[in-house]
């Protein structure tokens, strides 16, 4: 990719925003995301607030990477609840359903619902989420839950940016590996675990043998 698409434009928050919560979903998909809020000198807070993660030891892995990459840049981190039972039962029903289908917007609303929340609470006008860096994610969907949870507080915006743009998913890539953070190869959730198993094994793969992979400098 060219130098100057992987240059950082400036960002401002909406609306004149203040302070923004920013959802974190894992350190691979908030490294670029937190490294463009900074160089924009945005004042913002991380919040991890994931029960969809699955088993217990992945969750505080991903959670682990984290509060190791918020910690370098002294970022503020909240540790929501890992409230795993309740994410449980309102995924019921929807065990078979496609990655990006209703069970998807259930665990957006869920997360983000918490989040608007938490901010409301805690002096916080905008909130986001890294979850939109991803290819693999609808960024209209992710978009559309967003905005939802926050219209339910007065003065509330959800920020609705393309992280994806101008080099931001390259970049993305690159920081993962310079900080050679763990490299999780599933969405999170049980289901996700288990429909990339069945796929890992319909094509010649193995399982995913979890906590193993890391990005490399040298990759």
């Amino acid at each position: 990719m060219d130098k100057e698409e992987l240059k950082r434009e400036r960002l401002n928050l909406p609306n004149q925003g203040k302070k923004l919560l920013l959802h974190s979903c894992c350190a691979p998909c908030s490294g670029e995301v937190m490294e463009a809020l900074i160089a924009s000198d945005i004042d913002f807070s991380i919040y991890f607030y994931n029960p969809n993660i699955h088993p217990r030891n992945e969750y505080d892995l991903r959670k682990e990477e984290n509060i190791r990459f918020a910690e370098k840049h002294n970022i503020p981190f909240i540790d929501a609840d890992y409230d795993v039972d309740h994410w449980f039962e309102l995924a019921k029903g929807m065990e078979n359903e496609p990655e990006r289908g209703s069970r998807c917007t259930m665990c957006f609303d869920m997360r983000f619902e918490k989040t608007a929340e938490y901010a409301a609470a805690n002096n916080f006008d905008v909130i986001s989420s890294s979850l939109g860096i991803s290819r693999w994610k609808n960024m209209e969907q992710i978009n559309d839950c967003g905005l939802k949870a926050a219209s339910r507080y007065p003065g509330m915006e959800y920020w609705t940016f393309n992280w994806r743009k101008k080099g931001g998913s390259a970049r993305m890539l690159e920081i993962s590996k310079r900080e050679e953070f763990y490299m999780q190869e599933y969405c999170g959730c049980a289901y996700s675990l288990r429909d990339t198993n069945r796929w890992r094994m319909k094509n010649g793969r193995g399982k995913i043998e979890l906590g193993k992979n890391y990005y490399s400098k040298d990759s």
